[in-house]
């Protein structure tokens, strides 16, 4: 449904339950599936790709140019999964070179202020809270829960049900199944409680309990614990995850929390 204050270009491809408040403004070259829902003052440039069922809060920009010198202007995207919220003044940057696209998974929920910048991949079922920010080129897995003022810096990888506590500084990649806090960034335990919520059975749960001990908690540095894990665990999804997320890091794992006396 369009409003006649809303600018739609000729070119957009808009599905025919798509709701458009006033005041919209939707570029060339941008598709939204049906059922969502624009709210007022939203912009969407070119390139955007929206799913069905969003939600699109006012003040939103989605798919502006990367804030990256190196950008000269290549086609590029902004991909938005289904049944996914983003809210009030949430700016995502559209990709670059480098990935070609910024992608945001399914069921997900932005919340106001957070910005994405270029080139990230955002899994599903992800928590983003109030002013959270992403630097260019970062992954994160599935069922992330980022609380409010969380930084990451460029490049960084945060693994599935990672949980990250307000005003986190993250300079490291973030293990999964894990919890994060204090400064300098660390391990502070693992994220028992969304795993419960998520399924995860009691023993699964002392399983990767058990893992990150090794690797935090027994003095190992990161090479070793990984080792010990490889040859002695038991081989599950679980620990080959964790173990190909540390082999896979680029900036380093974040360390373990060692109390000074």
């Amino acid at each position: 449904m369009n409003q006649p204050l809303a600018y739609v270009h000729p070119g957009a491809k808009i599905a025919n339950n798509v709701v458009i408040e006033p005041f919209v403004t939707i570029s060339n070259n941008v598709i939204i599936g049906e059922g969502s829902w624009i709210g007022s003052n939203v912009t969407i440039m070119e390139g955007a790709r929206i799913g069905k069922n969003c939600n699109i809060y006012p003040g939103a920009v989605i798919s502006a140019p990367p804030q990256d010198l190196k950008y000269s202007g290549e086609e590029t995207l902004t991909i938005v999964g289904d049944n996914t919220t983003i809210r009030e003044c949430v700016t995502i940057n559209r990709g670059t070179t480098d990935r070609m696209q910024t992608s945001i998974g399914s069921n997900c929920l932005i919340m106001a202020y957070s910005h994405i910048a270029h080139d990230c991949k955002v899994g599903n079922y992800c928590v983003f809270s109030n002013n959270s920010t992403l630097a260019g080129h970062i992954t994160i897995g599935d069922y992330v829960i980022l609380a409010g003022m969380t930084a990451i810096h460029q490049f960084c990888s945060v693994g599935d049900h990672a949980f990250i506590s307000g005003g986190s500084l993250v300079r490291k990649d973030v293990p999964p199944y894990v919890k994060a806090a204090r400064e300098p960034l660390s391990y502070v335990g693992i994220n028992s409680v969304g795993l419960r919520r998520r399924g995860f059975s009691a023993e699964k749960i002392r399983e990767i309990q058990d893992i990150y001990r090794t690797l935090y908690q027994k003095n190992y540095n990161t090479t070793q614990a990984a080792e010990i894990l490889e040859a002695e665990m038991e081989v599950t999804p679980e620990r080959d995850e964790i173990l190909q997320f540390i082999k896979d890091s680029q900036r380093g794992i974040m360390k373990g929390y060692f109390q000074k006396n």
